[in-house]
């Protein structure tokens, strides 16, 4: 049979490369200044750009999207081509994917920091740019499948399976959880609320991990682990029975971040029971992953690329046993909203996406520069580098976690708070933050070296050129099953039907747990002294969103004696209820306590105190990290869109009247006025302030207008609508 020759495009990849090693410094030098931030926290003292609110959703988009994302991109464009023995379909479609999201991250580089921002955890890009990541992953996903379809090998091999999946479940992912009411160039609404906003975002949240960070590395662990070691892939069967098993699995288990919260406890226990099943198909790919070295275990030790290689499937391994352990009820009580939960998420980053990524770093671009790798010694000074880095860094987050909840669970024996103070848990892991710096900074220098090392191999190497290769074409042959060809095997040289049974599988979990909460009336039980926020408090809740304040503090008071005892200040037994979150767009439930919950914050202190915390933290919090908000004392309130935002919450059903619109300035004025006459209370603050007002400045801006006015508006309403006795508790209370 006569054969074909043709050129792999290597210029793609090398680009892709380029990216993700400049993304990466960037995003990971973005996270080593919030650690240090920990410790200094006015490091970037009155720069609202570089706050750590503002900061924090730039670090997870930069080595998310950014620095795996590329890598993604990288690998799949690499190995696609050589498993399928074509070129990439469309040059020019490899060209918009690689260019188009350049753009994408510079933009989100751009408006993050400037508090662009729609809160929701790894889906924080406002809408034009969530449209511009669906067009350009289209993109991606014609490119892919084109490929596939005039390939030269008629069997797809099972790393090409895991890239379909992804393709599939983050186009769906990321477009039902960007569903949302634009109320600006850069401003929307989730269209979801409350109880059903935080399940469909969990649902994308953690299969966001699943299918971006966890299904095309498996899919590059499958290529370049065997062509590595020079070893077969372990096991074809189990190689099926972990794809299948893992992408169906996986979709299920979002509510396992939502434990002991409104969410109704059919759906916290559904998740619950298929994190637990996920340990299996995870375990099996780790399993088939180590023991494709078999045999090759000598190569370990004089390989740079498979020492990061084993060490990436180990982490794989020990993040995905503490997922499934950390989604039991017991064990989640403890850990969740504490540093427990980052150190588990950074075994994964750091050691499953990190170091699979530099193992692929390093075999490729000796590869695509036609050269050996300029050092094996720096090379395996990084891998040692980074080792310890990740070691370090890790290790104390769980010690602060076990110490955090601990203290926040304890009782004397009169049942008060033995630690009644939040900030007496904060003093006592601050070490454990030093140790995470410190593990920080020696994983960015292991990735400075490894630059070092890739530039000085591509200065010994010679330009990047298509590789020229040559395959039989695919012949016709029968679209049925002949009689001795497996019904898998068959489904192989079937890539339409496979993608679509890949699609069904994971519809099945997400529609399970959604549908109900969209189509059922009562699923969220109405509470009758729950009223929308005023003008005032919706611009305030704004302002809290953008500067990302639920990075830090949670929204959600569980059912526990700790939680209801530390955070409720009326004594009241007051757990939250999902009825109290129906007006939420978007919900601010929060994931971690950097500091307290404040659920609950409405009325426990003066307006005086909120103004004083947000100009000095220090000052009335002796021992607090969080940096000064100094800018929202001097900003004036935008008002000019209220009545466009109160309009688009009349659309996803917040009843708003007419009337309310309306009268929207003069309410916010009303609101002001009280807030700035309740702060004229404060000797010092009405001295200077009236100082400054007598100045004659033609900048001057009345403190009822200014944005701290409409922040404090906003936390004094949180929690306070549960607190209001309705007529039939008053009723009840006064029945004989």
């Amino acid at each position: 049979m006569e054969t074909q020759q043709f050129y792999y495009d290597n210029k793609i990849v090398k680009n892709f490369l380029i990216a993700c090693i400049f993304w990466g410094i960037i995003g990971m030098a973005v996270g080593l200044l919030l650690a240090f931030m920990f410790m200094f926290p006015n490091l970037t003292d009155g720069i609202s750009w570089l706050s750590f609110g503002r900061l924090r959703p730039l670090h997870t988009n930069a080595v998310i999207f950014a620095f795996v994302g590329n890598a993604i991109f990288a690998g799949v464009y690499y190995s696609t081509q050589r498993l399928l023995k074509t070129r990439m379909f469309s040059d020019l479609l490899s060209k918009i994917n690689f260019w188009g999201w350049q753009l994408i991250i510079v933009s989100a580089a751009i408006t993050l920091p400037l508090g662009y921002t729609t809160s929701k955890e790894y889906a924080e890009l406002e809408w034009p740019i969530d449209i511009a990541i669906a067009l350009i992953w289209v993109v991606f996903g014609i490119n892919l499948i084109g490929t596939i379809l005039r390939r030269r090998q008629r069997h797809l091999y099972v790393a090409i399976w895991f890239y379909l999946a992804t393709f599939v479940t983050v186009a769906v992912l990321h477009i039902v959880n960007s569903i949302e009411m634009p109320v600006g160039a850069l401003k929307s609404y989730s269209a979801y609320a409350g109880v059903q906003d935080a399940l469909v975002q969990w649902w994308y949240g953690h299969n966001a991990v699943a299918f971006f960070l966890t299904t095309p590395f498996l899919g590059l662990m499958y290529y370049f682990v065997p062509k590595a070691a020079n070893r077969p892939v372990y096991s074809y069967r189990l190689s099926i029975v972990h794809f299948w098993s893992l992408i169906f699995i996986y979709i299920w288990a979002g509510p396992h971040h939502l434990l002991y919260s409104a969410l109704p406890d059919w759906a916290q226990n559904l998740g619950v029971a298929f994190s637990v099943m996920l340990i299996a198909p995870s375990w099996g790919g780790m399993i088939n992953g180590l023991l494709t070295l078999r045999g090759a275990w000598d190569k370990v030790r004089t390989s740079p690329v498979l020492k990061f290689m084993v060490v990436a499937i180990t982490g794989y391994g020990m993040a995905t046993f503490e997922g499934p352990m950390l989604s039991l009820k017991n064990i989640n009580a403890v850990a969740h909203f504490s540093d427990w939960i980052i150190a588990h998420v950074h075994i994964g980053a750091l050691a499953w996406n990190g170091f699979l990524t530099f193992g692929m770093i390093y075999w490729l671009f000796p590869k695509l520069f036609k050269t050996s790798l300029y050092s094996i010694r720096l090379a395996n000074a990084h891998f040692w580098i980074g080792t310890l880095g990740i070691i370090i860094y890790a290790l104390p987050m769980y010690v602060a976690g076990f110490v955090q909840a601990s203290m926040w669970k304890q009782f004397n024996p009169d049942g008060s708070l033995t630690y009644g103070n939040f900030l007496e848990t904060v003093d006592q892991i601050m070490p454990m933050y030093w140790m995470r710096a410190i593990g920080g900074s020696l994983y960015i220098v292991g990735a400075i070296v490894m630059i070092y090392n890739i530039v000085q191999t591509v200065k010994q190497g010679s330009k990047v050129t298509d590789e020229l290769a040559e395959a039989a074409p695919l012949q016709r042959v029968t679209a049925k099953r002949t009689g001795k060809e497996g019904y898998h095997t068959w489904l192989e040289r079937r890539p339409v039907r496979l993608t679509i049974y890949a699609t069904i599988a994971i519809l099945i979990g997400g529609m399970v747990q959604i549908v109900p909460s969209l189509l059922v009336d009562d699923y969220v039980p109405r509470i009758t002294t729950v009223k929308p926020y005023t003008p005032l408090e919706l611009e305030g809740r704004d302002i809290y969103i953008r500067e990302s304040c639920n990075a830090c503090h949670s929204q959600l008071i569980r059912p526990f004696r700790s939680e209801v005892k530390r955070y409720d200040w009326t004594d009241k037994n007051l757990y939250s209820r999902s009825g109290e979150y129906v007006y939420d767009h978007p919900f601010l439930w929060g994931s971690k306590r950097t500091g307290p919950d404040l659920m609950r914050i409405g009325g426990k202190y003066n307006d005086s105190w909120h103004l004083r915390h947000f100009n000095n933290p220090q000052s009335v919090s002796e021992g607090s990290i969080m940096p000064k908000y100094t800018w929202l004392i001097r900003n004036e309130l935008d008002k000019s869109k209220t009545e466009v935002k109160m309009r688009a919450m009349v659309s996803l059903g917040v009843p708003y009247t007419d009337e309310d619109i309306t009268r929207a300035q003069s309410w916010m004025d009303e609101q002001g006025a009280q807030i700035e006459s309740n702060l004229m209370n404060d000797p010092d603050f009405k001295e200077s302030y009236t100082e400054a007002k007598n100045a004659g400045n033609s900048d001057f801006v009345e403190m009822k207008d200014r944005e701290v006015v409409a922040l404090i508006a906003y936390l004094q309403r949180l929690g306070t609508d549960i607190m209001i006795e309705t007529n039939e508790e008053v009723t009840a209370k006064n029945t004989p």
